[in-house]
């Protein structure tokens, strides 16, 4: 699929396209056009809002609304996307604005002919309004048709996207969209690609074009390399399968930069439990658990897209978890780079053996912040859902910090603690720490304290649990597609500027 977005001031009735997009809010009598949508209704002689009510519009946030124009503008259909209640003072809600364009697309996307050229007459008249407007429009076009073959591929589709906006400021935040768009898409395609074709050393050459493309440092050790540096983590986790493990390492610096943030991704390209092996109905989506690593490695590209005054170190800690006459018992002992010793009580628990790897060697570049993503637990899909990521760290302020990213980045998150009474179900007979609790309750939580022990005392870290979030096993919502979503890739993102303001 082949996307573009450009900024256009003149008139929306008046420039041709395939179909144009416009708000409404949910008024008194009848629904209300939003900013964007006046010239719009003005063709339609005052009556948009009456053919509104005549389909029953109420106005509610992702409601859609397909109406032909009959020659009143120059695009053969208007989309009439709902945005609530109009503000009483101000622009109207960023993220309302960019699922209202989220789902527009989607419903113009899944026309046999795509959706074309697309002008979007959606509110747009700050920088924030036009940039909403546009990733939401980015995202809502996504499709993943790689697999398709005949009449349902989607993949050789073009869309022209054309924001209408008389702001200064609308092409630099349209700019800045595309950046992260372009970043989202990227873990989406990554988390959607089948296991077979992404094998821990097919995600480490991703990570070597994509470091290529952006002028990103990129280090890479192979199964050699992390067996003779005592990565055993990885090595045993990844010993079960014919595709050995991989770190990676990218780095983005800049002259000016004064700070420094570390991202740690969990890169499980699958996960089979190994010899503790899942049910089959656990399994069919865990091509999924490589998630955090593709948003880290996402996020790395629109850090250096973006080129922010910060020094930005992404690590992706890449394995296959699978079961075989070679793959890790639980009762085993593993050495983690840095030392301690863990016992493995269950396979399935391994992603937190990876990440402790990582987790230690990305403190040998002296952070300012420590950041993990991973899908960790299924507990967090009991705790938090399939929409909203935990977010705990080993300092309040750091916690609060990282909710606060991700919410002005647009995505759910939710605090949560690290109990100290829950370190002593982690207790082993054998060995420094056991990876998984004797208590059966808090599994999110004692996975979080499982890794603050491999957090020296004094650095700042925060743990990203995504299990839910990173694929949307349901049906498509707002710019959310089915399948993987790049959930975190934009928190990220935001944190690295943060870090450089």
């Amino acid at each position: 699929m082949s996307t573009s977005l450009s900024v256009n001031t003149e008139s929306p009735s008046s420039l041709d396209a395939d179909a144009v997009v416009v708000g409404y809010h949910s008024g008194g009598d009848a629904p209300e056009p939003a900013s964007g949508a006046h010239d719009v209704d003005a063709a339609f002689s005052g009556g948009l809002a009456q053919t509104l009510s005549l389909l029953g519009a109420s106005g509610t946030p992702e409601e859609v609304h397909t109406i032909a124009s009959l020659g009143a503008v120059k695009a053969p259909v208007v989309v009439a996307v709902g945005l609530g209640p109009a503000p009483s003072d101000g622009p109207v809600d960023p993220d309302i604005l960019a699922r209202a364009a989220g789902v527009a697309l989607r419903s113009l996307s899944s026309r046999p002919e795509g959706a074309g050229r697309v002008l979007l007459a959606l509110p747009a008249q700050s920088e924030a309004e036009a940039e909403a407007v546009a990733l939401g429009a980015w995202l809502g076009s996504y499709s993943f048709g790689r697999y398709r073959t005949g009449e349902g591929k989607k993949g050789d589709t073009t869309t022209e996207l054309v924001l209408a906006s008389s702001s200064a400021g609308s092409q630099k935040a349209v700019e800045r969209a595309t950046v992260l768009a372009q970043a989202v898409i990227l873990a989406r395609d990554l988390v959607n690609t089948a296991p077979t074709d992404l094998v821990p050393e097919d995600l480490a050459a991703t990570a070597r074009e994509v470091a290529e493309q952006a002028g990103l440092q990129i280090e890479v050790l192979d199964e050699r390399a992390l067996s003779e540096g005592g990565y055993g983590g990885l090595i045993g986790v990844g010993q079960g399968s014919a595709n050995p493990p991989r770190l990676v390492r990218l780095s983005h610096t800049h002259p000016e930069a004064t700070r420094t943030v570390a991202f740690v991704g969990k890169g499980i390209t699958f996960d089979s439990g190994g010899l503790s092996l899942k049910p089959a109905g656990s399994m069919d989506w865990m091509k999924s658990d490589m998630a955090g690593a593709a948003s880290v490695l996402a996020a790395m590209r629109a850090i250096a897209a973006l080129n922010l005054k910060v020094n930005a170190v992404g690590y992706l800690a890449v394995a296959e978890n699978m079961p075989s006459g070679t793959a890790q018992r639980p009762s085993d002992v593993l050495n983690i780079y840095g030392g301690k010793t863990v016992e493995v009580l269950n396979t399935d628990a391994e992603g937190r053996l990876v990440m402790a790897d990582a987790l230690v060697r990305a403190q040998e570049d002296e952070p300012d912040l420590v950041v993990d993503i991973a899908t960790l637990t299924g507990a967090q899909l009991v705790a938090l859902g399939t929409r909203v990521f935990a977010v705990m760290a080993n300092d309040d302020d750091v916690r609060s910090q990282v909710v606060s990213a991700a919410s002005t980045a647009g995505e759910a998150s939710w605090p949560m603690p690290l109990p100290e009474e829950l370190r002593s179900g982690l207790d082993s007979s054998v060995a420094d720490i056991a990876n998984v609790s004797s208590e059966r309750w808090g599994g999110m939580l004692s996975a979080g304290v499982f890794l603050k022990e491999f957090i020296e005392d004094g650095v700042k870290w925060a743990h990203l649990d995504i299990a839910g979030p990173s694929f949307n096993q349901g049906g498509p919502y707002g710019y959310t597609p089915k399948g993987g979503t790049g959930a975190g890739t934009r928190t990220l993102v935001r944190i690295a500027e943060e870090y450089a303001e």
